[in-house]
């Protein structure tokens, strides 16, 4: 497998960009030490000169110059670098997070359901239906006040790890049915197979079977649907911070920052390029990087 994804040049070139991404999401406070700013202070209202009388960045391209590299945000006046750079930590830690708990929760279910049949599989089966039935973004747009009502007074402001803890199980809760729902139709035509049934004849307890038999024999479709999973839910986080259910301030978020550019791209069109940008460049490569990771465990799949 690994021969043949080194062979494919866009397969190296996207796992190139994606292993940059999550080491710029790693080493977020290091490039803020070096780099000398943060993603918190108001540079702009602090700094006369920086901003006009409305509010926008006096130098031209978003306020670019060699102080302040990606310019600086219109209105609150803070570094549009150190805010993408931690930007890409807040995202990736969320689909990390949302992506292993999907993961595991779907190879529970899809392993239970396909490998137990009868009632069990009929429950899990029309449990997964319900979840796919949802509305997912609608739902949670009505359950995040829910559940700041529930847990933070009005007077309080809501704490951060709460709202990240929330979304976390949000997207967890409307995505494991897809893996589930996958893994169970391999697993019905796994333990048809000749080696399921040598081990059942030989006395292999249900354990065994499983995490000897069928599990390993799931690691590939479990793995590419982990790499086209976890784009997604990165798309899904900056989706909700756009439409204000997602990350708070002064967290740095991808979708704040999409959400504040498309407030001023008519007086400063640069805000919303970097943000979009490096949007894009991610999902692209992580997508091309699932794509290669499946054509090199099934070398049978024809582009």
């Amino acid at each position: 497998m690994w021969l043949r994804f080194r062979r494919d040049r866009t397969g190296m070139m996207s796992a190139v960009v994606v292993i940059f991404f999550f080491l710029v999401a790693a080493l977020a406070p290091v490039i803020s030490w070096v780099y000398g700013k943060d993603p918190y202070t108001l540079y702009g209202q602090d700094t006369p000169g920086l901003l006009n009388e409305y509010g926008y960045p006096v130098l031209p391209n978003g306020g670019v110059s060699s102080e302040f590299w990606f310019g600086i945000e219109p209105g609150l006046g803070r570094d549009v670098f150190t805010q993408l750079v931690f930007g890409i930590r807040t995202s990736l830690l969320i689909a990390a997070a949302a992506t292993l708990l999907t993961v595991a929760i779907g190879i529970v279910m899809g392993i239970v359901a396909g490998y137990a049949g009868g009632r069990t599989d009929y429950a899990i089966g029309r449990l997964i239906d319900i979840t796919l039935s949802f509305p997912a973004t609608l739902f949670i747009i009505a359950f995040m006040p829910v559940v700041e009502n529930v847990f933070v007074s009005p007077e309080e402001e809501t704490p951060v790890w709460l709202r990240a803890v929330t979304l976390i199980l949000m997207l967890t809760i409307f995505q494991w049915a897809g893996m589930a729902r996958l893994l169970r139709g391999q697993v019905l035509s796994l333990r048809e197979r000749e080696f399921v049934e040598a081990a059942r004849v030989t006395g292999a307890s249900p354990t065994r079977i499983v995490f000897k038999e069928l599990l390993p024999n799931l690691w590939t479709p479990i793995l590419i649907q982990a790499t086209l999973l976890l784009p997604a839910l990165v798309t899904a986080e900056a989706a909700l911070s756009f439409l204000g259910v997602g990350m708070i301030e002064p967290i740095p978020d991808w979708g704040r920052m999409f959400l504040r550019g498309t407030q001023v791209y008519q007086n400063d069109i640069t805000y919303l390029v970097f943000p979009g940008a490096a949007l894009v460049i991610f999902v692209i490569a992580f997508n091309l990087l699932g794509d290669s990771v499946r054509d090199a465990f099934d070398p049978k799949i024809k582009r």
